[in-house]
């Protein structure tokens, strides 16, 4: 029986064995695993880093790099400078009135006269005959004058007694008039022509310096001609003009205080006040005419000189500059790319104000605390992506971290 029985034991595990996979295979199946895993992290996944540097590179690339620089107060105690023109207080040429030769001058240019100093004499022939003439026939008027008034007296008396009639009478008495009239009229002409014979002595009308002389001596002097004598100007004080462009022009008030800078003075500056101003805009240039007065008693300055005008202040506080290579011009005006702090460009349309060469005043656009690009590119559009390089801290974020 237990020969039986061993047979019938062994037979299932021989089976059993024979539907088990062997060790040593399922050992080659993970070794070969683990090295296509090795295979795979050695080979593959250098290859994704590279994929990934290059696609973040390029996306790196496609975002324009740009430098930014924000809006600076410009100097307020520089003020405004602007082109003047400086003119004689008075300026008048001395024009002949009385017609003659010319027999001297006593006056030459530059040299300094009072009112009614003799400048000049003039011979004047025909004149003094007429003079001599108007004054013998004012004689001889008044002469006939007297005899009329004689003739009348008598032939009143004599029609008072029937001796005259009254048609004589009234003749004689009307002869009165007549006469009477015409030695008025020979009077009025004989101040005439000693008026004008007055004015072959040429004076001086006001105190100032000779400027210009026309004339020398024998000279031919026409009293209708339209050559000047001398010219005499007043320059004790001077008048200042400047033209204040129409930005600054509702900061000029009369009475205002500004400086007179001469280019020839260096380092010197001519107290001045507004004494007027046009009060309205030139059409053609979009300026304000202002006329200032400067002293000028000790003769610095000379009548007709360039110079220029600093006014303090015409605003009430300082304003912002920016280099001009930020500007941008298009069919909507001047414009900045301003960097928003997402890291995208917004164009703004800004308004200009003095231009310093290399740096522009903008009135109206930008805040100190604005990024603004420099040297933008004109493809530049609103919304585009950039990435900030380099720049320049805003003036107001400086000050508030020194606080």
């Amino acid at each position: 029986m237990n020969a039986l029985a061993s047979p019938r034991t062994e037979a299932p595990t021989t089976t059993a064995s024979r539907d088990r996979p062997p060790v040593r295979l399922w050992r080659l199946l993970g070794v070969a695993g683990a090295v296509i895993a090795v295979a795979f992290l050695v080979g593959w996944l250098p290859r994704l880093r590279q994929r990934a540097a290059v696609a973040s590179e390029t996306r790196a690339l496609a975002v324009s790099s740009v430098a930014v620089v924000s809006p600076a107060p410009g100097g307020k105690g520089a003020g405004l400078l602007l082109p003047a023109s400086l003119e004689s207080w008075t300026d008048a040429p001395i024009y002949a009135r009385a017609s003659g030769y010319l027999a001297r001058w006593l006056v030459d240019i530059g040299a300094r006269v009072g009112a009614g100093q003799l400048l000049a004499v003039i011979e004047t022939p025909e004149l003094d005959h007429g003079v001599a003439q108007s004054s013998h026939q004012l004689a001889a008027d008044e002469a006939a004058l007297a005899l009329a008034r004689i003739t009348a007296e008598r032939y009143a008396a004599l029609f008072r007694t029937a001796s005259a009639t009254e048609q004589e009478n009234t003749e004689k008495q009307a002869d009165v008039t007549l006469k009477t009239a015409i030695v008025e009229a020979a009077r009025a002409d004989l101040r005439r022509l000693q008026s004008l014979q007055a004015f072959a002595r040429v004076t001086a009308p006001f105190a100032g310096t000779i400027t210009e002389r026309s004339a020398d001596v024998g000279e031919l002097i026409a009293a209708s001609g339209n050559r000047a004598l001398f010219r005499l100007e007043r320059t004790d004080r001077l008048r200042v003009y400047v033209r204040v462009p129409q930005s600054e022009a509702l900061g000029i008030a009369r009475g205002d205080r500004a400086e007179v800078l001469v280019p020839e003075l260096p380092g010197r500056a001519f107290p001045a006040t507004v004494a007027r101003t046009a009060g309205a805009i030139s059409a053609d240039s979009r300026t304000l005419l202002v006329e200032l007065v400067v002293d000028n008693a000790r003769g610095d300055i000379l009548a007709g000189s360039y110079a220029q005008v600093r006014f303090a202040s015409t605003t009430r506080g300082a304003r912002l500059v920016l280099p001009a290579t930020t500007l941008l011009f298009g069919t909507e005006g001047p414009q900045v790319a301003v960097v928003r702090p997402a890291g995208t460009i917004e164009l703004r349309t800004v308004t200009l104000g003095r231009d310093f060469g290399q740096t522009v005043e903008i009135l109206v656009g930008v805040s100190p605390m604005d990024r603004v690009v420099l040297n933008p590119s004109g493809s530049l559009a609103s919304g585009d992506s950039v990435r900030v390089v380099g720049g320049t801290q805003p003036e107001a974020a400086k000050r508030g971290k020194e606080r």
